[in-house]
């Protein structure tokens, strides 16, 4: 009999796990509320309770070779970072290679998802939908949620702030810079929707003030050579050194590689723990408009009086128009149980951040919700994989306590790398690696260098690009070794509108690494596996 699988939410987690959930003959229905899949990244000008919402001007942070779904490259003629509306364009064209949109229903909300009565026998659950003022109970076997965190605006409870005259909201409700025209604007929080709002606004307000509990360091899209930063960082070899490296020198290496465009202790921006690997902010212009004084970093905000702002070093900025919280948001699953997924802290609590460990049958699996510097289609699609050989009984999941004991070891790590013991952040490549393995579709890369040096060079030195997840194992594509030896001309391609001489600086630089790889590879092995 085939299992039957509801997938919440149409975004890029939902159709993620809906694709999955096909190529292994599960019988899936995603159910999204709105009349459009793409989830965040389906800008509407209006916002709506319960759903996710962006500004006008958003555009990826990650680049495009690493923003694709594993197997369905985004088009060559795209940018190298895509705005939101082109995002979504290359959602649609995902789902219509798949032919996904046959098994969504729109508008259709989930009212409740809870466990049927002989759910200890069966592992079944009870899914309760709306649609035009009418519900409908369903069953299914098992389910997917894939809501993402974007949604419930989390709103820290500043002192004073309802006697503020001035304008106040989350960032959600921020769409455009129009209407802010010689204003004096306070952005409260420095990640990345605070910085763009930020610099975005400096155009038109009047002052902006930009105020930071903690600091951060800054990145920018284009990284060394020009090339998009996450290719140039995110590999293999970057994070083999993090891992083997003393953690001294690695930290060390780390700051100075964030102060090499600018000194962030110069700009007001150094984090207060400056070794964490906390997700850096990426934005192209903050250091640019603090350099110019049309923004301000202020410290984190004591408390707000009628028309003033007073900061927890002293300074008192009067005369403040709006206030705009950019303070991130919190998780939550209002149609759950959330028993189901919350552990003894009342955090929500997954094994290996998708499985929640209460549950007695292995049927439900959060997808999407996690953190890391490389693209979520791609984190979601190996997660997915997972998930739908999970429900289809081809992988096994080990027992509750192992589950518990490993969310316990996996805070104390956080803690140590991150900063913080509750962040959803994760190291992309060990991550990726890690859920890879337990389904078969890990990259063995002895093996590889053995059989295929040219793409064991590009997997270890280039960028962990997500074909890489598609190269063996189930669900293996068939293209991923051409993706992946084509990345960076591509990347080349999508910037270079102009012909000009090409540098030599680079073919130096691949003749030593061949001069240095038979000492890598014997490091790799020894230190690696």
């Amino acid at each position: 009999m085939v299992k039957t699988v509801a997938v919440i939410g149409a975004g890029i987690s939902g159709l993620a796990a809906l694709k999955c959930c096909l190529e292994v003959d599960l019988d899936a229905t995603c159910f999204e509320g709105s009349d459009d899949l793409g989830g965040l990244w389906n800008f509407k000008e209006e916002v709506v309770e319960g759903r996710a919402s962006i500004y006008r001007t958003v555009f990826t942070n990650a680049c495009r070779e690493m923003m694709s779904y594993p197997d369905f490259p985004i088009p060559e003629d795209y940018p190298n970072y895509l705005h939101n509306s082109l995002f979504l364009k290359y959602l649609h064209l995902y789902a219509q290679h798949f032919n996904l949109q046959r098994h969504i229903k729109f508008k259709t909300m989930v009212v409740s998802v809870r466990k049927r009565p002989d759910y200890s026998v069966s592992g079944q659950w009870e899914v309760v939908t709306e649609k035009d003022g009418k519900q409908e109970s369903l069953v299914f076997d098992t389910v997917m949620v894939c809501t993402g965190h974007h949604v419930y605006p989390n709103i820290p409870a500043f002192p004073g702030i309802e006697k503020f005259k001035g304008q106040h909201f989350h960032n959600r409700n921020y769409k455009s810079p129009e209407g802010y025209q010689g204003k004096k604007v306070l952005v409260v929080g420095l990640g990345n929707t605070g910085a763009d709002i930020a610099t975005e606004l400096s155009n038109t307000a009047e002052q902006v003030y930009l105020s930071t509990r903690s600091g951060s360091w800054i990145m920018t899209r284009v990284w060394d050579g020009g090339y998009p930063w996450d290719m140039v960082y995110l590999t293999r070899y970057e994070t083999f050194l993090k891992y083997i490296l003393p953690r001294w020198l690695s930290d060390r290496i780390y700051e100075r590689m964030m102060n090499k465009r600018f000194d962030h202790g110069k700009f007001g921006l150094t984090p207060k723990d400056k070794f964490s690997r906390k997700e850096p902010v990426f934005n192209d212009s903050l250091a640019t408009c603090i350099a110019c004084g049309t923004v301000k970093v202020k410290p984190n905000v004591k408390e707000f009086t009628e028309t003033s702002v007073i900061f927890e070093d002293g300074t008192v900025q009067e005369n403040v128009d709006f206030v705009i919280f950019s303070t991130g948001y919190s998780y939550a699953y209002p149609f759950l149980d959330e028993s189901d997924v919350r552990d003894s802290r009342n955090q929500v609590s997954l094994y290996k951040d998708i499985f929640p460990p209460n549950l007695e049958k292995p049927t439900m699996a959060i997808i999407g919700l996690v953190m890391s510097l490389g693209g979520i289609p791609a984190t979601a699609d190996v997660q997915a994989r997972w998930a739908a050989r999970v429900f289809k009984g081809s992988c096994k999941l080990p027992p509750r306590s192992v589950m518990v004991a490993d969310n316990e070891e996996k805070v104390g790590k956080k803690k140590t790398w991150f900063g913080l013991s509750d962040t959803l952040q994760t190291d992309y490549i060990v991550y990726m690696d890690e859920v890879s393995s337990f389904f078969g579709a890990k990259v063995n890369l002895l093996y590889l260098f053995l059989t295929d040096p040219r793409l064991a060079w590009e997997v270890f030195f280039g960028p962990a690009s997500p074909y890489q997840f598609r190269l063996t194992g189930p669900g293996k594509w068939d293209g991923a070794r051409k993706a992946i030896l084509g990345q960076w001309e591509r990347t080349d391609r999508a910037t270079r509108t102009r012909a000009v001489p090409k540098s030599n600086n680079m073919k130096i630089f691949q003749l030593l690494q061949v001069l240095f790889l038979p000492f890598l590879v014997a490091a790799v092995f020894l230190l690696w596996e």
